[in-house]
């Protein structure tokens, strides 16, 4: 399994979160239980945790808390799992968002370009892969996805190259031919925009988080909190966006500490937003 994913500014999330004895809170990103170990251990709450990957499914089965529901989908279905749940409304939402450490370190999944597994990628372990993405899709929609979802200024050359070198069956492999039409300039690795547009595509990360943003909202309770934490432009502008168009009330952006990005290099690029629903007929 490799080491468990660490859970990035912990004690700064639960603060945000301001727990309340006998409050309802959902963890949207499970992934290997950090948050929700801790909010359970807070404050006797109830806690509803969602994650799409089954690989979780082991981690939630060891926590022995009557107050704790697990629930194996995608966060984009969260007002469904509401609905189900009879759940009308909430203290406190959680996002963790991106790939976790876990899904890294797993070889297998596919998602990291410093070990050699098939292409896959996909979070829910279901749906299209990777492999599927690169091997079969145009030169011309490669390219988009690698511009728009990875934010990536070489994508033209990168999609021309890929399709030249085609098939192409695991990562280590896509990760060489980026490499043949794109220079590494300091530590970052030149397949890393890339990679994360492939993942991002295939596991639709921006539409679903958009959509479950407006889940979250709704649910929550007058000064009711969603508290986000994000690594890359992408999902942090869609966040900001949701606040600017929806003329929420948020806090100041909070970002780890130096000893924890010193302890846990992952976290550098990590922002925590927490939105706050006023009171009144705002965004009614």
């Amino acid at each position: 399994m490799g080491e468990l994913h660490v859970p990035v500014m912990l004690d700064e999330v639960i603060d945000q979160l301001n727990l309340t004895f006998g409050g309802i809170y959902i963890d949207c990103t499970f992934g290997a239980g950090g948050y929700s170990k801790k909010i359970l251990s807070t404050k006797e709450c109830k806690l509803f945790a969602i994650d799409q990957d089954p690989d979780v499914i082991q981690f939630a089965k060891q926590i022995k808390n009557d107050n704790f529901i697990f629930i194996n989908q995608n966060f984009g279905n969260l007002s469904e799992i509401a609905q189900e749940n009879k759940v009308k409304e909430v203290d406190g939402i959680v996002f963790d968002l991106g790939v976790s450490s876990m899904q890294i370190d797993q070889t297998e999944r596919g998602f990291s370009f410093n070990k050699s597994a098939r292409l896959d990628m996909r979070m829910s372990q279901q749906g299209i892969s990777a492999w599927e993405v690169i091997n079969q899709y145009s030169e011309e929609d490669l390219a988009d996805i690698i511009y728009y979802y990875g934010e990536e200024t070489f994508a033209r050359r990168i999609a021309k190259k890929i399709v030249n070198s085609r098939p192409i069956n695991t990562t280590t492999e896509l990760a060489s031919v980026i490499q043949e039409v794109v220079r590494q300039k300091g530590k970052i690795n030149p397949a890393t925009k890339t990679f994360q547009a492939i993942r991002v595509f295939v596991n639709d990360e921006l539409k679903t988080l958009k959509k479950a943003l407006a889940a979250a909202y709704d649910l929550l309770k007058v000064n009711g909190k969603i508290v986000i934490v994000s690594f890359q432009g992408l999902e942090d502008r869609i966040v900001k966006d949701f606040i600017k168009d929806n003329s929420l009330k948020s806090s100041k952006i909070i970002k780890p500490s130096f000893d924890e990005i010193k302890n846990n290099p992952r976290s550098r690029s990590a922002k925590l937003r927490t939105i706050i629903k006023a009171g009144g007929n705002q965004n009614d």
